[in-house]
């Protein structure tokens, strides 16, 4: 079945969003809205993805930061471009330096599960290649909000203090100081609706924008973020920062029922949902809510993870070609080995999440579909002082295994949780979808892009259906609104259901679509603070 996404309406109880002149999808509204800023003063969807991903950093601590990574599909002037703007491992952390300190499996916490910060490189690079207006003006909202304050949101306030209280009992070390600094009042978050300050943030952001991230990876900021991890015993070094550079890379395609979809190469996990699109294709679907349909999903997603944890590393490190994955014989290979059974495959800790997500657009069509995270809420714990930086703890994905192509070495990109999506149809853009939150983050595109393809969909009804998530072996967590009969069916298929209450496990998306008519079609996630700013 083959639908019309360039044509509205699609089905779905919820009206979604439009807008003419631009439109900002992300998960608080003040970051929206600093987009939507931009576009007002001239800005392009690309200055407006800067402007909100900055301001994300502020008014959503919890889940991404300046010195976490970022990654982007940017449409820009009908055509597409990736952006991988992960950083690598410290030259000095090996192998054999972890073994030697008795590690078996990469950190969770502290100074050695620490990358380079790529999301700074990465704006960087947007305005430099696409931007219509100077960094500084970009940054600006940004630094408003982190300077004068912001109320916490619902959400946020939430995972806030849930991130505090479990760190407080973990992270004892004097290295986590200033992580409680930073980010408490007297040990204390405030309740939603609450006013928060980051002005350290904000002089970081400011010094940033003035130097276009020289300071960041150059500067005084970048000897503050080495001299600080180094006294406590992490490896990362000026010269680590300063040889950080982000890719452009093209972006990888499947066609599913007459739709391109697009996501990044390794490596990003985006390959799982384009493998698994691949399988599910060659099926026909009839009703989401057929018991067969969403066994049929779960299956083919976990055949797509078991390759893609087999074999998604840093690119100059992979050891099986992406066009070997997504190749006849073996997506044929794997739906072929789909019954009316679940089975087991190579099982794998799924529960991880801290990320956000942004789709912009403007008045000219140009479109950006920008994902930006810490990992695991505020990342290692690890805040350098006086400068507001919470540094990702990406390192934590690395296997131990030698002979893994994913193993931890000397400047190596890590397998990347973290991908943005993006929809065209007969070479013309259509727009950015995500689905946020760790290794939900594939099975989410999935979910989604079948939704609006498979079903007619619109944006906000895409979004707002009940998902599931693939955990390990046969476990399958579920919403609460998951419709009780197909779960009992789901039990006799052999899957071992759970019934998830914790809405965040299922991960947080926002959709932008554009109509022939130029006009967008938006969507925003009902499981957080999610807005949608229009122009």
């Amino acid at each position: 079945m083959q639908s019309s996404l360039s044509r509205y309406p699609y089905k779905g109880k919820r009206n979604v969003m439009t807008a003419k002149n631009g439109m900002v999808a992300t998960s608080q509204p003040f970051a929206a809205e600093a987009g939507a800023d931009i576009l007002k003063q001239g800005g392009n969807a690309i200055d407006a993805a800067i402007a909100t991903a900055a301001a994300l950093t502020v008014v959503e601590p919890t889940s991404n930061g300046i010195g976490g990574d970022a990654f982007a599909i940017i449409s820009f002037e009908g055509n597409l471009h990736g952006l991988n703007g992960s950083g690598k491992s410290p030259k000095a952390l090996t192998f054999e330096t972890l073994k030697k300190q008795g590690h078996k499996t990469m950190p969770k916490f502290g100074v050695l599960p620490i990358t380079t910060p790529g999301a700074v490189s990465a704006w960087v690079a947007m305005s430099e290649k696409f931007g219509a207006l100077d960094f500084e003006t970009v940054l600006t909202p940004a630094i408003r909000l982190a300077r004068n304050g912001f109320p916490l949101s619902p959400t946020v306030a939430e995972s806030w203090a849930n991130a505090m209280r479990g760190y407080q009992k973990v992270l004892k070390d004097d290295v986590y100081k200033p992580l409680f600094d930073t980010f408490t009042k007297d040990g204390h978050v405030p309740d939603a609706g609450g006013m928060f300050y980051l002005e350290d943030h904000a002089d970081t952001l400011e010094s940033i924008a003035k130097t276009k991230g020289k300071s960041f990876y150059k500067g005084q900021i970048a000897k503050k973020i080495t001299d600080y991890i180094q006294a406590h015993g992490g490896v990362l070094s000026m010269d680590d920062l300063a040889n950080h550079e982000p890719l452009w890379v093209d972006p990888i395609s499947v066609n599913y029922r007459g739709y391109d979809v697009h996501e990044l190469p390794p490596n990003t996990q985006g390959l799982i949902a384009l493998e698994g699109l691949e399988i599910l294709k060659r099926f026909s679907f009839s009703d989401y809510y057929e018991s067969l349909h969403l066994h049929r999903q779960i299956e083919a997603t976990k055949l797509a993870f078991t390759d893609g944890l087999s074999h998604i590393a840093d690119p100059d490190h992979l050891r099986t070609r992406v066009d070997a994955l997504l190749s006849e014989s073996n997506i044929q290979k794997h739906y072929s080995s789909i019954d009316d059974k679940a089975h087991l495959p190579k099982p794998s800790d799924t529960n991880t999440s801290g990320t956000v997500y942004l789709a912009t657009g403007d008045k000219d069509g140009n479109m950006v579909s920008f994902i930006q995270s810490n990992y695991m809420g505020f990342g290692s714990g690890v805040v350098i002082p006086g400068t507001g930086i919470a540094m990702q703890n990406r390192g934590h994905n690395f296997s131990m295994d030698k002979d893994h192509p994913n193993c931890i070495g000397g400047a190596k990109r890590t397998y990347h949780t973290i991908i943005p999506g993006f929809l065209s149809k007969d070479g013309r853009p259509l727009g950015p979808f995500g689905v946020m939150g760790g290794f939900m983050q594939p099975q989410g595109h999935i979910q989604v892009v079948m939704s609006l393809i498979d079903d007619q969909l619109n944006p906000q009804a895409a979004l707002d259906r009940p998902r599931w998530q693939w955990m390990e072996g046969k476990r399958i967590k579920v919403e609460k609104e998951m419709p009780s009969h197909i779960i009992e069916t789901l039990k006799r298929y052999g899957h071992i259901i759970e019934i998830e209450h914790n809405v965040g496990l299922f991960g947080r998306g926002q959709i932008i679509l554009r109509t022939d008519e130029g006009v967008y079609l938006g969507g925003t996630e009902k499981r957080c603070d999610g807005h949608i700013a229009l122009y």
